[in-house]
């Protein structure tokens, strides 16, 4: 089925709202200037999500939504049950993705290598101290289930965790108290399965938090990442393997820790990855020969339903699309 009217769905009530509208308009605009027929359907708290998408009566949904109730499984449920096929993961890995906790469990069942960590539950755990325990310091505070940065912090000692643990629980009740790792921070970008190549992120002062993504000229970028070719290698291959523990599909963004000495950790898997010209997916997609129309083209004609029919363009459209790809040789 040729994919004739895309719904770009961005927007929603999670703290990434402003985040989200940024990436919408841009691919709105981009797949707009690729020649395809776009509406823009901007979700909030007033707007009835199920008559919004009906109303605008779209072949394919492109989802350009952050945070919860867009990259958690809600919205992929509800078109799946809708049966508009949409972009990015399916409802489980969505919802896996989404929960720091679950994709750690997971990495660690499939021998991905992740930080230390543990769960910290407003519901019965009043004293920090003796859930801390002997964890050590320092530790990177993270809400359970958020993203862009929102409620991060890293901190070096009790009164400071205690603190942190209750700026993050304004976006979750839940919070992650994860090791912190000194290293590199690298983000590896996946299409439909494949790996494009990895960007390192040095922010100029401080962690990489929404300041040092938002704010323009804080953190510098290396694109490929400034690794040796083993490591460059190991750091896909470990990335790839994060993605497909997760059973992730589509646009995928890998963000991992890379050690002066031989030890990769992989933090998180993102499957909604931000869609601006100037985000990470972008710029590695850049290297690996996409223009950012190229790539939201690419990635709205990967879009389906994981029970029933799938959307997609006509196989000749796909084959002007699809770049080439760099020959990597990935280690085992």
């Amino acid at each position: 089925m040729k994919a004739r009217r895309i719904g770009v769905v961005m927007g929603g009530t999670s703290a990434e709202r402003e985040v989200s509208l940024r990436t919408g308009r841009a691919v709105a605009d981009a797949l707009a200037s690729a020649g395809r027929s776009v509406v823009e359907i901007v979700l909030d708290g007033g707007v009835d999500t199920v008559e919004a998408l009906r109303a605008a009566r779209v072949d394919v949904a492109f989802l350009a939504l952050h945070g919860r109730l867009g990259e958690d499984g809600c919205i992929q449920g509800l078109l799946e049950v809708l049966g508009v096929p949409y972009t990015g993961s399916n409802v489980l890995a969505s919802a896996l993705c989404m929960d720091k906790a679950k994709s750690k469990e997971l990495f660690r069942l499939h021998n991905v290598p992740t930080p230390p960590y543990y769960v910290f539950n407003a519901e019965g755990c009043a004293d920090v101290e003796e859930v801390h325990g002997s964890f050590g310091f320092p530790v990177v505070v993270k809400p359970r289930r958020e993203g862009s940065s929102f409620g991060i912090a890293k901190v070096d000692n009790l009164p400071a965790l205690a603190r942190a643990i209750e700026d993050a629980q304004n976006y979750d009740r839940s919070v992650l108290v994860e090791r912190f790792v000194a290293g590199k921070e690298i983000s590896v970008g996946i299409l439909d399965g494949r790996v494009l190549g990895a960007i390192e992120i040095a922010p100029k002062t401080g962690m990489y938090d929404y300041h040092a993504k938002y704010t323009a000229g804080v953190t510098e970028y290396f694109m490929p990442a400034r690794l040796p070719p083993t490591r460059y290698r190991g750091v896909l291959n470990l990335a790839e393997r994060a993605a497909q523990a997760l059973e992730t599909s589509g646009a995928v963004r890998v963000d991992l820790l890379v050690t002066e000495g031989q030890n990769e950790y992989v933090l998180e898997v993102n499957t909604l990855p931000g869609m601006t010209p100037t985000s990470l997916l972008p710029k590695i997609a850049a290297e690996a020969g996409y223009s950012f129309a190229d790539l939201c083209v690419a990635i709205a004609d990967r879009a389906s339903l994981s029970v029933g029919a799938t959307a997609a363009v006509e196989e000749s459209e796909r084959a002007t699309v699809a770049a080439p790809l760099p020959a990597i040789a990935l280690a085992v």
